[in-house]
């Protein structure tokens, strides 16, 4: 049987050892999103509070032909109530309200209120309201009464009214509320520049709270992971390095030979079968983008990428190649992959990076980005790119054209019992690229990717090591993937 050359073989990591990375990857997670919880909310408090000290939307417009504008507010349940949602009172809130024509009126009342007030009245309901850029949802509210005038009511818990700019000032309190805006005469096109602000002292405690939770997170994360990589640091001394690829050959080696007795039709399930890798090779990536900017931060300070973290890393992608031949980007066995970071020499797919001793920190701030862009335009045609929509969301591109000539593979697999070999080569190359691009882009090598394909299932790096010499054979290195 042939298989791929390997390096001498490093113990690879412990179960328990990426069991805690992926733990501590996740902590981390987490621990950031709290942190920039945290620092956005006390950032907001230095920041965006006017001289009065009210946190408040820009001014802009809202109009209505009908009665009124609404909108309802929900601060919890109200004093004495019994309900699980707790009170939630904000501080003092600030509804400014400025009109041109006839004089205005703002008020709140609890929503029972307002909604018995405007029973069969057309009024227009704001459901939400962004500000900056400002865009509004609304729910016209269908009637054919006039209300009777604002003023006369009695249920308000605040209100103003007059020409001009009105200030509406209201300590709140729990329960549900609704803001009212209409003419203080009851007559019907409400136009009005409307701004809200809220003043309020919980901000900044809950910003501190929430970072300082995140900090400790993230030390948590820290110390999983240290104890994870030194484990495997303690495993590795004294192992032999890897040896060297030959001279002009790339030291991202990726192989795949392809199976000659592919079944006809368990291409159709495979997306099902790998599922389980899937769902772990999600966590395991994210593990991989946190240990990935750690690696940058050591880099930029020793000029060395962290062994573990490199091992760790190099598996995750490894793993993901495996899968990947076995179900979606060459179909090439039928040998379900097995769960594992390590090299394994009997399977039909692998992916080995040599560890470099030295790399640039210059590079570092800028090779991932910059410099890889172009790859990138590449690379997203090979697997699906980005595509922007009428709104300017990015939304993540269909299959590339790997996955195209994969499919159209084994559908002449399925027709006539064999697998194109050219299209076997041409997905390999593709492939090669794409994985050349990522160990440039996660920092693990300083050589520029190359403009080429590389067609074929052994990847130029990986020569076979030199047969024996005997009266039969002589001492020519055999290429891989040939019998002799």
């Amino acid at each position: 049987m042939d298989t791929w050359p390997q390096p001498p073989r490093r113990p690879g990591m412990s179960g328990a050892s990426i069991a805690l990375l992926v733990v501590g990857a996740l902590v981390a997670l987490v621990g950031a999103a709290f942190t920039m919880g945290g620092a956005t909310l006390v950032w907001a408090h230095t920041t965006q509070r006017d001289s009065r000290g009210y946190y408040h939307t820009s001014t802009d417009r809202f109009a209505t032909s009908t009665y009124a504008l609404t909108s309802r507010v929900d601060l919890g349940r109200a004093p004495g109530e019994r309900d699980w949602t707790p009170a939630h009172a904000v501080g003092t809130l600030r509804v400014r309200a400025h009109s041109t024509g006839p004089a205005l009126f703002v008020g709140i009342a609890p929503q029972d209120d307002v909604d018995r007030w405007l029973a069969g009245v057309p009024h227009e309901r704001v459901t939400r309201a962004n500000f900056g850029p400002f865009q509004s949802e609304s729910t016209l509210v269908a009637g054919t009464e006039p209300p009777s005038p604002p003023g006369s009511q009695t249920f308000w818990a605040a209100s103003t009214s007059g020409v001009g700019t009105r200030t509406l000032l209201w300590p709140t309190e729990g329960g549900r509320w609704t803001i009212v805006v209409m003419n203080a005469d009851a007559q019907r096109s409400v136009v009005a520049d409307v701004s809200v602000g809220a003043r309020t002292g919980v901000l900044l405690p809950i910003g501190i709270g929430l970072g300082a939770f995140g900090v400790a997170l993230l030390v948590a994360a820290g110390v999983m992971a240290a104890l994870a990589l030194r484990s495997h640091a303690r495993r590795t001394e004294g192992h032999a390095t890897e040896t060297a690829p030959p001279p002009g050959t790339y030291p991202v080696r990726l192989d795949g030979r392809l199976d000659p007795s592919l079944s006809r039709w368990l291409w159709l399930v495979k997306w099902i079968l790998v599922i389980p890798h899937v769902v772990v090779l999600v966590f395991l990536w994210v593990a991989v983008v946190i240990m990935t900017v750690v690696a940058g931060f050591a880099i930029l300070i020793t000029g060395r990428y962290p062994r573990s973290i490199f091992d760790f890393n190099v598996g995750v992608m490894r793993w993901s190649w495996r899968v990947s031949f076995y179900a979606v980007d060459a179909f090439g066995t039928d040998r379900y992959p097995p769960f594992s970071l390590h090299p394994d020499p009997t399977y039909p797919a692998d992916l080995t990076i040599d560890y470099p001793e030295r790399l640039s920190r210059g590079l570092v701030l800028v090779k991932w980005w910059l410099l890889a862009l172009p790859h990138y335009l590449v690379v997203a045609f090979f697997v699906g790119g980005w595509g922007t929509g009428w709104r300017g969301d990015w939304d993540l591109g269909g299959g590339g054209l790997i996955a195209l000539l994969a499919f159209i593979a084994v559908v002449v697999l399925a027709v006539s019992g064999r697998y194109p070999e050219a299209i076997f080569d041409f997905v390999m190359g593709m492939n090669r690229w794409c994985f050349r691009v990522l160990a440039y882009a996660a920092l693990m090598r300083d050589e520029y990717p190359p403009f080429r394909l590389d067609m074929g299932g052994p990847d130029p790096g990986s020569v076979a090591p030199t047969p024996p010499r005997g009266p039969d054979r002589d001492a020519e290195t055999v290429p891989v993937g040939r019998s002799t």
